[in-house]
């Protein structure tokens, strides 16, 4: 029986809250690492890991419980996914050490399974035509929940502490499950099979087993026994894990749909964009931050410094929202290409151009615009080159390859940051200037990378509804 619009609509707005409270936790914290270095006492390479540990476990966890929604089911795969985010905030809040802290962190990660199955759930339930703009809308939370997140973190801090950027949520994701088991329905689509721990275990290894030297490369040395051991562990196990995936009869990410051309060029611009987007969240508002007697920086309060990453928030905003009513136009590859170049173009800025606020805020307002172009356009060809029965594992495959490459990324601007500290333990402005200078190169790369996306659309084949299907250009 047909769903009511009012129905639908709350269904959608259920969605869009489930995946705010996660994309808020993107980087909420990003703006007061260096107070939680300071509170807890650590390092700023440790610090760093707040980020990275939440990155790699949403790495692992994104497949994995895109597969597991697609078995068991969307919506109670997405309150389990809710629960873990209310878990990893409670424990976050109360964290007495930094190793705790990090440990919240790897619990919120798990929460990551919100966006493939909100993407799914829109799949299954919303008609065809209405896909496009629903999947664009979501994206544009996604990209503006990071924002936001940037936004909040300084008044919350100045008028508590920054305990409470874990303790709130905690409230605010558990009123949102309530809500999803009562407005979001149980999926249609169901694809049986069992979960391929091995491809997870392989998954998590060579992941953490890359992030690990790349975050402390520059303590231990770059050429040191330890750094080289783990490139080669991550080197060797990376190649076990595709063999595993390849041989698996229930793999975690789907390699057959890796041969499709739109699938598999729309995930290399998405490890890309992951791995240039997530330290612009994580390192601009730090740099906004430095004192000016460092020779650099602004020396803003995380308040302003999250009211500067603000043009960025809303151009992510207006990008994503245009994203579904221009496709039938202009073409979703086009905007993944318009999207890439404006990143490489801030970039650019951010590089050579970073001596006074308002240039990190123009330069900001570009990114975030072509941010929120790329964010919905790689979901939409992604959603509509793959059969109904895998959507939940293709869109979390897309979203898990960003978020892979926002965790390399991060260790590696990280590890460049750091590499020298000035006596009173701040960078050296030459650290951020060739951080952005990689971030600037990343984005080139995308352009590239964007280019190569086919402009194709799907045939579905009602005979083999579980098989990648034939495509079509739309040339």
């Amino acid at each position: 029986m047909a769903r009511s619009s009012t129905s639908t609509r709350l269904t959608f707005a259920v969605l869009s809250a489930a995946v705010a409270s996660f994309s808020i936790l993107q980087s909420l914290v990003s703006p007061v690492l260096i107070t939680i270095q300071h509170d807890l006492n650590t390092t700023q390479n440790t610090v760093t890991w707040v980020l990275t540990a939440w990155l790699l476990a949403a790495s692992v966890a994104t497949p994995l419980m895109g597969r597991i929604g697609d078995m068991i089911g969307k919506e109670r795969t997405l309150l389990i996914a809710l629960t873990a985010i209310a878990v990893g905030c409670l424990v976050s809040a109360l964290a007495p050490t930094i190793g705790v802290l990090i440990a919240g962190r790897v619990i919120q990660g798990l929460g990551a399974a919100v966006f493939p199955m909100a993407f799914g759930i829109v799949r299954d339930e919303f008609p065809a035509e209405r896909v496009p703009s629903m999947i664009g809308g979501l994206s544009a939370v996604i990209a503006v929940g990071g924002g936001v997140g940037i936004v909040l973190a300084g008044p919350i801090v100045q008028l508590l502490n920054w305990r409470w950027l874990f303790g709130i949520p905690v409230v605010i994701v558990a009123v949102v499950a309530l809500l999803a088991r009562r407005y979001v329905p149980e999926s249609p689509v169901r694809t049986p099979g069992r979960i391929d721990w091995l491809a997870a275990v392989l998954l998590s290894g060579w992941l953490l087993a890359l992030l690990v030297p790349l975050s402390e490369a520059t303590s231990w040395g770059w050429a040191s026994p330890l750094t080289l051991g783990l490139f080669a562990a991550a080197a060797v196990l990376f190649g076990l894990w595709i063999l595993v995936e390849l041989r698996s009869r229930n793999p975690l990410i789907d390699m057959r749909l890796m041969r499709l051309p739109a699938v598999w060029t729309t995930n290399l611009v998405g490890l890309l964009f992951g791995a240039g987007m997530f330290p612009v969240y994580a390192f601009l508002p730090e740099f906004m931050q430095i004192p000016r007697t460092a020779g650099y920086g602004f020396g803003a309060t995380i308040t302003a410094a999250g009211l500067l990453m603000l043009p960025m928030l809303v151009t992510m905003a207006v990008g994503g929202v245009l994203s579904g009513p221009i496709t039938p136009r202009v073409g979703a590859k086009a905007q993944l290409v318009s999207g890439s170049v404006l990143s490489a173009l801030s970039g650019a800025s951010f590089t050579f151009f970073h001596d006074e606020p308002w240039q990190f805020a123009l330069a900001g307002g570009v990114f975030g615009f072509g941010l929120g172009l790329a964010y919905a356009s790689m979901t939409s060809l992604i959603v509509q080159n793959v059969p109904a029965a895998q959507t939940g594992v293709a869109t979390g495959m897309n979203a898990n390859i960003r978020t892979i490459g926002g965790s390399i990324g991060t260790a590696v601007v990280s590890s460049i940051i750091t590499r020298q500290l000035q006596a009173d333990g701040l960078p050296y402005e030459s650290g951020f200037s060739n951080a952005f200078t990689v971030i600037t190169v990343i984005s080139a790369v995308t352009v590239g990378l964007a280019l190569l996306v086919p402009a194709v659309r799907a045939r579905r084949t009602p005979d083999a509804p579980d098989a990648p299907e034939l495509l079509v250009a739309a040339r």
